[in-house]
């Protein structure tokens, strides 16, 4: 069994990763979207994991510690890369201008974090204690199902519309779906590195 820690880091560093990723747009497959689309996907199915090991209140609590942690982040960014570099050590002001966030990006990237991943929450927690607690993949897929979704039109609408044509964001949102979806189905194994808190399990799971 993988420990809670190590899942609640985990969950932390792709967090961390994604919304530094989010800060750049960029076009694969034809498809044009913010490169944190390749990792947060996961955060996703690490926070069923970290359901699992730590249960309701702790993974809430992991929600909103990552939330802040990626705020402090990108404010320390933005502090740097207001400092004068150091030209004869090397430095170059290319580090803020690659860093230093898009404060309106980097806004709308924690606001859908929060919001969908407290939904994939409670989704998750609604089909373990309501529907069973078998087949551990489909409660990644149903609670993902609903959060996705969400979490690509908070996003998306808050990023980037009134910037750019309607139909510019309303593609943006599309791929992140897209390729959220395929992260997610990729990502399915898992949810199969721990086990349920025996307070909340009421049977094996296949």
């Amino acid at each position: 069994m993988i420990p809670g820690i190590l899942v609640a880091i985990s969950y932390v560093a792709a967090q961390i990763l994604s919304d530094i990723g989010s800060l750049q747009i960029v076009q694969f497959a034809g498809l044009s979207f913010d490169a944190g689309t390749f990792i947060y996907p996961i955060t996703f199915t690490l926070r069923d994991v970290a359901h699992k090991a730590i249960g309701l209140k702790g993974v809430r609590i992991l929600i909103i510690s990552a939330a802040v942690i990626n705020l402090f982040m990108a404010a320390y960014f933005w502090f740097v890369a207001q400092l004068q570099p150091d030209v004869t050590a090397g430095s170059s002001h290319m580090w803020g201008q690659v860093l230093s966030p898009v404060w309106r990006i980097t806004l709308a990237s924690i606001a859908a974090e929060v919001v969908a991943e407290l939904v994939d929450t409670e989704a998750y927690r609604l089909w373990v204690e309501r529907i069973t607690h078998r087949y551990q993949w489909m409660r990644v897929l149903v609670s993902n199902a609903v959060s996705v979704p969400l979490d690509s039109f908070i996003f998306t609408y808050l990023a980037f519309s009134g910037t750019m044509p309607a139909s510019s964001v309303l593609a943006i949102f599309w791929a992140n779906v897209l390729i959220k979806g395929i992260v997610t189905v990729v990502s399915l194994p898992l949810i199969y590195i721990g086990h349920d808190k025996p307070e909340s399990s009421e049977g094996g799971a296949a």
